[in-house]
């Protein structure tokens, strides 16, 4: 019942979605990816997605444990193209990838790249958490010098992965350089126009008009602020690189840290745009949700489902009538059609 109602629900508010929503920040995107958009914006405010993050090397081990504990398949499914210290997996995330569209679930990826200035496999405390100088970023962020022509390589890989899923038809939501406004990973904690905002638009010009992966919604996703000693996330305003480079704002929420204010900052940041939780450890409570209505979705990070979220909690988040499983998104997906 839950689903056939869905459905109505989201056809009327389908309809009058244009007037509310934001065009994708790429004049050319494909149409999976404007359908995609328009229906994350029907839903603002009154649903929100299920979702799961799995392992490169565990492509459902997360996803089943849903559904071992629930009876329901989130609605999302997140992966990371992340080099496995001995193996690219990059393959096998594209495959699997292309199957989950094809069978109702909408695709997240992100990916923890290895810091340019070394070879792989890359390691996870040297290199992705590793630092960079202010020389070697004001390298990196040179075109044509030595440093930025490797981290060309680099994405340049990953952009032949994405433009298999966009010759298969899938949309993505592209999630890179998450957590930057936190210290702990190379891209982290480089403030104003010529730190990550640089980067970003970077990676988006390159993607966008080199490659021309219409296929991506570019999803920008902050961790949620926290003045943790050696661990802090600072404010979000000074990593944002402008709303025509994002069309999703999000935040990385651990320890149940939903703080109102920070939640407020983002959304005032947004300026209307979409907002996610894109990642989270423990699930937001029924209460949290009360407050903050505005989350697309929700996405636990692997094994957090085991470790901080006992089994009552995934079935009560789950069977909220406002929250949208595999069920409900592959029937709003296909109507939409």
């Amino acid at each position: 019942m839950k689903k056939y109602l869905f459905i109505i629900l989201i056809l009327f508010a389908f309809m009058q979605v244009k007037a509310q929503s934001f065009e994708p920040v790429n004049p050319n995107a494909s149409p999976q990816a404007k359908t995609l958009l328009k229906f994350l914006y029907s839903i603002k405010g009154k649903y929100i997605i299920s979702g799961e993050h799995n392992f490169n090397t565990q492509l459902n081990t997360f996803s089943d444990s849903v559904k071992a504990y629930t009876g329901k398949y989130p609605g999302l499914w997140g992966s990371d193209f992340i080099y496995n210290w001995t193996t690219d997996m990059g393959q096998d995330v594209v495959n699997e990838a292309i199957k989950k569209w094809q069978d109702g679930y909408i695709v997240a990826l992100m990916w923890h790249e290895g810091r340019p200035t070394d070879d792989p496999p890359y390691d996870w405390k040297k290199s992705i958490q590793g630092k960079l100088t202010d020389a070697e970023w004001t390298e990196l962020t040179t075109p044509g010098t030595p440093l930025n022509q490797r981290w060309l390589a680099q994405i340049d890989k990953i952009a032949g992965y994405l433009q298999q899923l966009q010759d298969a038809h899938v949309p993505v939501l592209w999630r890179p350089y998450h957590e930057m406004n936190g210290v702990w990973f190379w891209w982290g904690d480089k403030k104003g126009k010529d730190g990550i905002q640089k980067l970003w638009k970077m990676m988006y010009d390159r993607y966008t008009n080199h490659f021309h992966l219409n296929n991506l919604i570019w999803v920008w996703g902050a961790n949620g602020i926290r003045d943790i000693p050696f661990d802090e996330a600072y404010s979000y305003k000074d990593y944002y690189p402008g709303a025509e480079y994002v069309d999703i704002l999000g935040a990385d929420v651990y320890h149940f840290d939903y703080e109102q204010k920070d939640y407020n900052e983002l959304k005032e940041l947004a300026k209307g745009k979409l907002m996610a939780l894109t990642e989270t450890g423990e699930l937001p409570k029924p209460e949290i949700l009360k407050v903050q209505p505005e989350w697309a979705w929700f996405m636990v990070w692997t094994n957090f489902l085991w470790s901080d979220n006992p089994r009552d909690r995934v079935q009560q988040i789950y069977g909220l009538p406002q929250t949208l499983n595999h069920d409900e998104v592959q029937a709003g997906l296909e109507s939409m059609k």
